[in-house]
């Protein structure tokens, strides 16, 4: 568009752009290789300590995360100058997008025209609302005189736009040929985007978990308390977005007076002039991690091999230390890792005022407002996914009734396993957790946190785990069950049985998931909060306890962490009693109507055991030959 800079960046900027990342890297490796220490320490912690005996019940998908690929026609504004005109688009299943100029080049395998990856974006089907965006880019100053041209992107009516913008990349605008065409588009990119953006949050790899702590202990030294959706993201374009919220006040003064042309246009070069600084830093920044990758592997290889041996001395010399940070005698050996709820002595003094102080006066008035907002948002969330699984099984079951063939059965059954990953299918679980977005992202502004687009992500992904899950348990257990020797009514009969135990389970995993989720996120909200505001009252006293840390000698403990743990303890005691509450006065059994069934008594698990090695005792016919009725599928059927 007008206004476009003739070359985005010149060799004086880039070194410049080099310098940046080199210092961002020098300042935040340090934080990563001390976090990683902790990280593994963690891990192997939890990883000794006794199991609960309730676990689990649901079978655990192995399907990885993925976007169902999607591809149609679109057309694509730009160019010089720009202009509509018809592409070929495909999103593929690890949330890239592609488009070629025609259907035929891709189908040949050619190269496509462009590509992006689709982190950090948010998809708009309002021209309107984009425009009144492109306007606040590059807001007028008062007394200044705009030179109006006429806009491209007003001479052409866009009836089914799918605007994609970014804070620091440049934006895409498409056109679909009708409502129906949008709307998928609409609900695969958001597919596309959330995949790509909980890259590290899905991950419990101990190196993952140390990052995300290491990105937040960097932004808490750089003076930034509190999460938001910096940490959406690989690890280079978390450090990438890191950096370039750093940059951005010197870009906007240093750039935006100097652009001409109509204000739009100069929005749309604005959005290139980040464009190319967020490449060449994504860039510098993928280098870097690059080059560390070795160290960190052998870091990682060292800790292992040096903490798990050790790892009764390292736990008591940490209970060691957070006794004394406490000003009394050690307690008994037990893990800090974690922060056990029930596991808090008392603080001395100058810490336990102040902290008494803050989480009376800030935290409690808002820590029940807050619980009930998650409670009532994942309760729906967790609703949704139960009706439409629900209404999956019984659609099995009225195929198997009405006497449909095999293959259409077979296609039933891959329908049903393809449910997680259905876009259209899963909105409705999605939505719900979309809803409270505003309301809850207005409740807890206050406290520093804005990742309220990250703990929608995670409600999103916990929706389809939970679905992915109950989906290969149904047909894992319908496969064990259903036998040639069985009739259409009794095969029937036997997925009737499946489905009230996969409701069952289902039931069980989504409470203990709820549960789990909502204190993780009453965490992220409350914990970095609590901790900035101790910060000036606790400084000068875990300074003294430095040296101690440091004649350890263990790279694994660290004195923020330990204090950290205990604030933690102390923070999660309110918060379970707060949750607790919450539960107690809530329908925790998430059961929605038509899906009630009786208890779940012990024949139906004599049943699974024995379907589990291939027979199913109590069917009718199980052990003579009875006539079919309808056709019923061959074995393996209902395999996902």
């Amino acid at each position: 568009m007008g206004g476009r800079p003739s070359s985005p960046l010149d060799k004086q900027q880039q070194q410049h752009l080099r310098g940046q990342v080199d210092t961002l890297l020098r300042n935040f490796l340090p934080c990563y290789r001390g976090q990683l220490g902790a990280s593994v320490l963690r891990q192997i912690s939890s990883e000794l300590e006794p199991r609960e005996p309730a676990g689990c019940q649901l079978m655990r998908s192995k399907k990885l995360p993925r976007v169902r690929e999607h591809q149609g026609p679109l057309t694509q504004f730009g160019g010089h100058p720009p202009r509509w005109q018809p592409i070929f688009c495909v999103l593929r299943g690890d949330g890239r997008l592609e488009w070629f100029s025609h259907r035929e080049e891709y189908e040949n395998g050619g190269h496509p025209l462009g590509s992006m990856a689709l982190t950090g974006y948010t998809v708009l089907t309002s021209q309107r609302e984009y425009l009144h965006l492109l306007d606040t880019l590059c807001p007028v100053s008062s007394g200044e005189h705009t030179q109006e041209e006429s806009d491209p992107l007003l001479e052409m009516p866009v009836n089914f736009p799918l605007f994609l913008k970014h804070p620091f990349r440049r934006h895409f605008c498409f056109s679909a040929a009708t409502g129906e065409a949008q709307q998928a588009w609409r609900l695969a990119l958001q597919g596309g985007i959330r995949l790509r953006g909980t890259v590290l949050q899905r991950s419990q790899a101990p190196a993952a978990r140390a990052f995300l702590d290491a990105v937040r202990l960097y932004r808490r030294h750089q003076g930034h308390f509190g999460d938001d959706d910096v940490t959406l993201g690989s690890d280079a374009e978390v450090l990438t977005g890191v950096l370039m919220r750093e940059l951005l006040p010197a870009l906007r003064a240093q750039t935006l007076p100097g652009l001409r042309g109509a204000r739009r246009n100069r929005a749309w070069a604005w959005t290139e002039l980040l464009d190319a600084v967020h490449a060449a830093v994504l860039a510098q920044a993928s280098a870097g991690l690059r080059a560390f990758q070795p160290e960190k592997d052998e870091l990682l290889a060292v800790l292992e091999k040096t903490l798990r041996p050790d790892m009764d001395q390292i736990l008591r010399q940490q209970e060691r230390l957070a006794g004394k940070l406490r000003e009394l005698p050690p307690p008994p050996l037990r893990s800090t890792c974690g922060g056990d709820p029930g596991y808090c002595l008392p603080l001395p003094v100058e810490v336990q005022r102040p902290l008494e102080s803050c989480l009376r006066g800030k935290v409690d008035t808002q820590l029940s407002l807050v619980t009930q907002k998650l409670l009532s948002s994942m309760e729906a969330v967790l609703s949704a996914v139960q009706t439409l699984l629900a209404q999956g099984m019984d659609r099995l079951s009225r195929h198997l009734r009405g006497n449909s063939s095999g293959t259409q059965l077979r296609k039933e059954v891959y329908s049903f396993g393809e449910m997680p990953w259905d876009p259209k299918l899963m909105q409705t679980c999605y939505r719900e957790a979309e809803r409270s977005q505003g309301s809850l992202g207005q409740l807890v502004v206050p406290f520093g946190f804005f990742g309220t687009q990250s703990l929608v992500f995670g409600a999103q992904d916990l929706a389809q785990q939970l679905m992915a899950d109950a989906v290969t348990t149904f047909l894992q257990l319908a496969d064990q069950c259903l036998t040639t020797a069985l009739d259409c009514t009794q095969a029937a009969q036997q997925l009737e049985k499946v489905r009230g135990r996969v409701l069952k389970k289902f039931q069980s995993d989504s409470s203990l998931a709820r549960s789990k989720f909502i204190r993780g996120w009453l965490l992220c909200i409350f914990l970095p909060f609590v901790l900035h505001q101790l910060e000036r009252s606790c400084k000068v006293e875990l300074l003294e306890f430095e040296g101690d840390v440091l004649a350890v000698g263990s790279p694994a403990l660290t004195i923020e962490d330990i204090y950290k743990d205990i604030v933690q303890g102390v923070l999660l005691q309110r918060i379970d009693r707060e949750l607790k509450k919450a539960l107690g006065a809530s329908d925790v059994s998430c059961t929605p109507d038509g899906c009630s069934e009786a208890p779940w008594d012990r024949t139906g698990v004599d049943e699974e055991a024995e379907a589990q090695r291939g027979t199913c005792p109590g069917q009718p016919g199980s052990g003579t030959e009875v006539r079919s009725l309808c056709p019923l599928p061959p074995p393996r059927t209902f395999r996902s």
